[in-house]
């Protein structure tokens, strides 16, 4: 089957009633993913500006391919081999060659299987995307069989903001704790540039600590324009599924993302906007916002996750533990739903008949169809 070639990327295109999207071959990333809300469409992931440039072959495979959301295991740099493991940035997942199993459509849902065989640490990676016939949403589960040991996962969500500065208005279930990099993300002397304080912690996203003084605000987005940041929130294991939501006022409608938080307890935010000088970025990958479900020593890698952190000792988990016996599967469920001119932030999504119900800081609730079973 000859594949389409889509923003520079081989990819599978599946199109359900909703949900029109592509999976590249590298490195198994979903997008773009055009969502259909009545007579309109909407396309809130980001892809790569340099999605068609030709880059140096020693780039990393998930840099040529980077778009939309992409599974990590292990999720970050791994820059630093553990146990004789040398994984490449966000691990093979993201950027090996996926083969296709099934490509199905029925009454009810269009499904694709995709296979790949890890070699650093040898197991199978099955992923599984399912677009529900009658809803605007995508199902993602991702079973590792054949692996044995502790294991940093993630999903690495990539949205690209209007450029207008306050255009989307961001929130997240209840967290426990917020902390920004304990290292700085980016250095001035290779053309990084970070505006957050290291390390700082924090309880509410309206008022992060600078690192020149005083405090920003991270639910309003684009901000902070020239520069790079990453913070990690940790959500309460008790909620019957955590989430992150994004509002665009202007376009009236809202991102959305589910997913358990016994297995995913993380979620980083990867503030992009504008603040790598250095290729392939080149000052040019702006208002984009990764929202990374992990579980994960920030992006630190294999290594810093699966061994002593401080997270650990505070009894929150950084990897998952793999049996080869009984397969382990990360599931996820994203989706948008069109909202009313004044909905403004999402300040809950609770379950409800027939799915979830979006329920803004004014008390607008929009019922938005989804099948809970998928992350079950």
């Amino acid at each position: 089957m000859k594949l389409p070639v889509i923003h520079g990327q081989p990819s599978w295109p599946l199109r359900s009633s909703h949900v029109h999207a592509h999976l590249t071959r590298l490195g198994g990333h979903l997008g773009p993913v055009q969502f259909r809300l009545g007579r309109r469409t909407v396309a809130p992931l980001s892809v790569a500006p340099w999605a068609e440039e030709k880059l140096p072959r020693e780039m990393p495979a998930l840099l040529k391919a980077l778009r939309g959301d992409f599974f990590c295991a292990p999720f970050g740099g791994n820059g630093t081999p553990w146990r004789g493991e040398q994984h490449p940035p966000h691990g093979e997942t993201a950027n090996a060659v996926w083969r296709l199993e099934e490509l199905a459509h029925d009454d009810a849902a269009v499904t694709l299987r995709a296979r790949l065989d890890l070699k650093v640490r040898p197991g199978r990676v099955t992923k599984t995307i399912i677009l529900p016939e009658g809803s605007p949403v995508v199902g993602q589960s991702h079973e590792i069989a054949g692996a044995r040991g502790p294991l940093s996962v993630g999903h690495h969500a990539m949205l690209r903001f209007p450029e207008e500065p306050g255009s989307g208005l961001i929130a997240t279930s209840p967290f426990v704790r917020g902390q920004v990099l304990p290292t700085p993300f980016e250095d001035p002397a290779q053309r990084g540039y970070s505006s957050l304080q290291p390390g700082a912690e924090f309880t509410s996203l309206a008022e992060v600590p600078l690192a020149n003084g005083g405090t920003t605000d991270l639910s309003v987005y684009p901000a902070r324009r020239g520069f790079d940041d990453l913070v990690m929130i940790t959500a309460a294991p008790d909620l019957p599924f955590a989430w992150n939501a994004v509002t665009f006022p202007a376009q009236r409608y809202v991102w959305f993302s589910l997913r358990d938080p016994r297995v995913l307890r993380h979620t980083i935010f990867w503030i992009s906007n504008g603040g790598r000088h250095y290729a392939p970025w080149n000052g040019r990958h702006t208002g984009v916002l990764g929202l990374e479900d992990t579980t994960s020593y920030f992006h630190y890698g294999q290594a810093e996750s699966a061994g002593a952190n401080p997270l650990r000792r505070l009894g929150l988990p950084t990897t998952l533990t793999l049996d080869p016996r009984r397969p382990t599967t990360v599931r996820t469920l994203m989706g948008v739903a069109e909202v009313p001119a004044r909905f403004g932030r999402v300040a809950r999504i609770e379950p409800a008949p027939g799915g979830v119900v979006l329920i803004s800081a004014q008390g607008v609730r929009v019922p938005v169809a989804v099948d809970l079973n998928l992350l079950r």
